[in-house]
């Protein structure tokens, strides 16, 4: 069974591999938490819009790993995250959890309807009040997390955006890392966008590895960088977190991450902020 090496950020220590489990529904949801716990992952992500908090919460008490072992981000809809109602909806996301609190909390995209100062104000009146341990942002722009920070009183630990390698995000990575915050990268292996590309099928064959697990290690391999694939498929869940007993050489790297593209985006709803150039 393998585990995945923390993450050390701002008063975070985070495993590098979490399972993400956007579109996991029902029970299905709650047995691919159990599995992955049961594989060697000890960081699982939610979102109260993914309406399955309820289920990783009954897949995480089935498990046998003990609650102080295991990693819990949730995120707060962007409908909800004015100074009041991001409070109100972070109790509801740990009544459906059945925690006492999140490791951590993040506003889960921007609204510009909401200033910016109410949401942070907010975030951080969460993370006094005990609910969450660590705070963060998701769907930032470089501009919006600066001010973020400038906002804040209580540290921003995590910022997560969609990001693999047909995605740049050098500038909003690079604003991250000059404030001291981790990376979450959703989406992290671009739904297979680039696993019949040469050069991620030579070096699954170069290491007896699967495309995806070469675009993980990819991933885990860049600096203060947290993944989280999804998946409910056993044999899945544990291939994605068996990516730390190799690593990739600084040319495979950058030819991975030169497979980006002016149009590899692929997450951008109708209330997206204006994204980084």
């Amino acid at each position: 069974m393998q585990s995945a090496p923390l993450v050390h950020g701002k008063g975070i220590a985070i495993p590098a591999i979490g399972l993400g489990t956007f579109r996991a529904e029902g029970e299905l949801c709650a047995e691919a938490v159990q599995w992955a716990l049961d594989s060697g992952y000890r960081h699982i992500d939610t979102a109260a819009m993914y309406g399955n908090e309820q289920f990783v919460g009954e897949g995480i008490r089935a498990s046998t790993v003990k609650r102080n072992e295991i990693f819990v981000t949730t995120k707060i809809w962007w409908a909800d995250i004015a100074d009041g109602l991001l409070q109100a909806s972070a109790e509801a996301s740990l009544k459906r959890l059945d925690l006492d609190h999140v490791d951590l909390l993040l506003i889960h995209w921007p609204n510009p309807a909401v200033p910016l100062r109410s949401s942070i104000d907010a975030l951080c009146k969460v993370k006094r009040a005990g609910l969450a341990k660590s705070i963060g942002v998701s769907n930032f722009t470089v501009a919006m997390l600066d001010e973020a920070v400038s906002l804040t009183t209580e540290p921003l630990c995590m910022l997560q955006a969609e990001y693999h390698p047909r995605l740049d995000q050098s500038k909003l990575r690079a604003a991250a890392a000059r404030h001291g915050m981790l990376w979450t990268s959703y989406c992290p292996i671009g739904k297979g966008n680039v696993f019949d590309d040469p050069v991620v099928k030579d070096l699954a064959a170069k290491y007896g590895r699967t495309p995806s697990q070469i675009v993980l290690r990819w991933q885990v391999q860049q600096p203060g960088t947290v993944a989280i694939p999804k998946s409910v498929t056993p044999s899945r869940i544990r291939e994605n977190i068996g990516v730390f007993d190799f690593t990739l050489t600084d040319a495979e790297m950058a030819a991975i991450s030169g497979l980006k593209r002016p149009d590899g985006r692929i997450v951008s709803p109708p209330f997206a902020p204006a994204w980084d150039a």
